[in-house]
């Protein structure tokens, strides 16, 4: 497991309480050597699906989810995000390879809910990403919010997020899908999420 990371002392301290913001900044710091690792995990079949790129957001967004003082515990942040890319690239490829396991009838929306009545999809990822203990009382409110804005969104905004983080779509194919250029996707899907996100974190 690669080790040659930045370790500032003060980011590894937040992410050791469960900050997501220390962990969003450890991330940005070490966005060339985890994309890196991404790079050297996958097989030349999946890299003609997905890019490292597209593995990098999902796993920013798996280990913000997931951040807990718990979780990654004592293992080394670098390396549980390692871990995470392992993951997500099985997942990847499990996802274009494994005909089988597909069905294409089975869309959710943003704000879709799961049989026991559970909300699932994008809005649920992100107020869990941003709620701790400590403001699990504004839950309710933070959802609400984020419904809200994306509400607000534009259509080929609220598309582009849909594909991305519930169809789990590359962002070639959602240019395709969208009529947009690759790069105009990408840059669409970080101002979003970095827009929902701030207004999550707000209060």
């Amino acid at each position: 497991m690669d080790n040659n990371y930045e370790d500032d002392p003060e980011l590894l301290k937040g992410i050791s309480e469960g900050d997501a913001g220390a962990l969003a900044s450890f991330l940005d710091v070490n966005r060339r050597q985890l994309m890196a690792f991404i790079s050297r995990r996958l097989g030349d079949a999946l890299r003609t699906k997905v890019e490292v790129e597209d593995i990098f957001q999902d796993v920013s967004a798996e280990a913000i989810r997931t951040l807990t003082p718990e979780w990654p515990g004592e293992r080394e942040p670098f390396s549980w995000l390692c871990h995470l890319s392992e993951r997500k690239i099985v997942d990847a490829h499990r996802h274009h390879f494994d005909a089988q396991k597909r069905d294409a009838g089975k869309e959710r929306a943003l704000d879709a809910r799961s049989p026991d009545g559970g909300k699932i999809g994008l809005v649920n990822m992100l107020v869990k990403s941003m709620t701790t203990p400590s403001a699990a009382f504004s839950r309710n409110v933070r959802e609400g919010r984020l419904h809200a804005a994306i509400a607000e969104l534009k259509e080929d905004q609220r598309e582009a997020i849909r594909l991305k983080y519930i169809e789990n779509m590359p962002s070639k194919q959602i240019a395709e899908a969208l009529g947009k250029s690759d790069a105009a996707v990408r840059v669409m899907l970080t101002r979003i999420m970095k827009q929902l996100h701030e207004l999550l974190a707000d209060g």
